[in-house]
């Protein structure tokens, strides 16, 4: 259990970094569609998509209140994202997954987590099950692409 319980938290990491860079490239599409708007409800709108991909609740009134009075866009949004950005749907599969079988190890069924994304089209089904180390090596590589990691 040592071994699973280091493991979890870089895993999630991992899981963070491909969110990380969802968030980039949701916010820079939305920013175009809804350019009149101000950046800080851009940042709120991509943050919203992706915490209801993740099935994660910002419980910050605020968050939650934005979150409630926008709940038809961000539903509009969230079906965009197989189509809009389809370069990121391999590592969203491999993050929701490995998000889901973090939770699993906690204690928490996310499950429903991969169907939904299923049913969305972000989950590519016939994409295998991550490794570890594969899915470590994605995100680092996707890491440094951006930026995020230095090493």
């Amino acid at each position: 259990m040592k071994f699973e319980s280091k493991l979890v938290p870089i895993m999630r990491e991992g899981v963070d970094i491909i969110k990380m860079e969802l968030f980039r490239q949701l916010k820079a599409r939305l920013s175009t569609i809804y350019n009149s708007r101000e950046p800080s409800y851009i940042g709120k709108l991509s943050g919203a998509v992706i915490n209801e991909l993740f099935a994660t609740t910002n419980e910050e009134k605020s968050f939650a209140r934005f979150a409630e009075e926008n709940r038809a866009l961000i539903k509009e949004e969230i079906e965009n994202v197989a189509t809009e950005l389809k370069e990121l749907r391999i590592p969203l599969t491999d993050a929701m997954r490995v998000h889901v079988i973090c939770d699993y190890q906690e204690g928490i069924d996310s499950s429903s987590i991969l169907g939904r994304a299923q049913e969305l089209g972000i989950l590519i089904v016939e994409q295998e099950m991550p490794l570890p180390k594969n899915f470590l090596n994605m995100v680092r590589k996707l890491g440094k692409s951006l930026s995020l990691l230095v090493s």
